[in-house]
């Protein structure tokens, strides 16, 4: 009993294809863009912070201070410390490509990227899953 057919596996290797060019495609058009952080707190505009590179840097919103943020070296940043019980905003990770976006829930923190200068609609609003 087969499991596949040599046309399913075509098909697969189509789609892995098509995910591989448009990984690439997405990569080129928006990492050379230069990007900025958001931070909200109930969903009210508290900080921005320039990804610039070669600043390295721990600081919080005067909003609550029990929620760390840390911009790295390399133009990117990431929550650091928070005192929310399930740490998914910190689990995360560094967010450096536009369209990232990350949030502490029972904070109501959320850190996006966008772009440096004004968006237009047909900039990326956000990215979902890694």
């Amino acid at each position: 009993m087969k499991f596949f057919k040599k046309t399913d596996l075509l098909v697969v290797l189509a789609i892995v294809l098509i995910s591989i060019i448009s990984l690439v495609i997405y990569n080129n058009i928006f990492s050379d863009k230069p990007a900025k952080a958001v931070i909200y707190y109930k969903s009210e505009l508290v900080e921005t912070v320039a990804l610039n590179t070669g600043i390295d840097k721990t600081f919080s919103i005067s909003q609550n201070k029990h929620v760390v943020f840390h911009l790295y070296k390399d133009g990117s940043i990431s929550f650091e410390e928070s005192d929310c019980p399930d740490k998914v905003c910190i689990k995360a990770g560094k967010l450096n490509s536009i369209g990232e976006t990350s949030a502490c829930l029972p904070n109501e923190i959320i850190l996006k990227i966008v772009p440096l200068k004004n968006r237009n609609n047909d900039d990326l609003d956000m990215i979902v899953g890694k």
